[in-house]
């Protein structure tokens, strides 16, 4: 953004000169801390090696934790606890790693990080987890293993635009039905979609589909940003 064209342009912004131009360089100082000189679409694609994956060995799951001093994967397969088993492996840059049989984790099973530091330790839901669900009692939240018998497989091919202008209609998947409670992922397929193409719009956006702890937030205090809000259904419906 070229500030003194833009500032040239809108002589309001004049006073706020060098605010526009701070925001700029801590904006540029956090992208290069991040990217690390790549780009932030390459940072962005970060889920496709960290997190839970399947390989053909087995399980490989991968945390970015550069101020760790020991790292554990824990759930109901050591009961939670503290175990030599399934400690992760620091590689590189602040990258820990752990490489597990195939039959240590099954599709639905929960899962978090018993993360150990310096001066303190605490129990945390990896930072790219792709689904995580809370418990109906205690209010937790813990990270789920998601690999169904059938994978969900793409039925559309990808849109193709033809230069029409967006026209955008913004919705809330929970909010979205006449009832007071919270909707489904489903239902808005069913109910909402058909209204919202059925007015013209060709563009949607969805609130608050990262996982959130908190549902009046409305989803702006994001806890998951590759895990999709089990509040409405599974990623599979999503």
């Amino acid at each position: 953004m070229d500030v003194p064209l833009l500032i040239q342009n809108d002589k309001w912004l004049t006073p706020y000169t060098q605010v526009i131009m701070n925001r700029l360089s801590a904006a540029k100082a956090k992208k290069d801390e991040l990217t690390r000189g790549g780009s932030l679409s390459d940072f962005a694609t970060g889920y496709l090696w960290f997190g839970l994956h399947k390989i053909p060995e087995g399980w490989a799951i991968r945390e970015w934790a550069p101020a760790a001093s020991a790292l554990f994967l824990i759930g109901p397969f050591n009961n939670w606890g503290v175990d030599g088993k399934y400690a992760f492996s620091k590689i590189e840059n602040g990258t820990w790693e752990l490489l597990l049989p195939e039959e240590t984790l099954h599709h639905g099973d929960l899962y978090a990080l018993m993360m150990f530091w310096p001066d303190g330790a605490g129990k945390r839901i990896p930072a790219w987890a792709t689904r995580t669900v809370q418990d109906e009692q205690t209010y937790i939240f813990n990270a789920q293993v998601w690999n169904p018998e059938q994978p969900f497989e793409w039925k559309n091919p990808r849109i193709k635009r033809n230069g029409e202008p967006l026209l955008i209609y913004e919705a809330h998947v929970g909010m979205a039905g006449e009832e007071e409670r919270v909707h489904t992922y489903d239902e808005f397929r069913r109910n909402i979609l058909p209204r919202v193409k059925a007015g013209g719009y060709n563009t949607i956006q969805l609130m608050a589909i990262p996982e959130h702890p908190y549902y009046g937030s409305f989803g702006y205090h994001v806890s998951g940003f590759f895990a999709p809000s089990s509040r409405f259904g599974t990623p599979d419906e999503l």
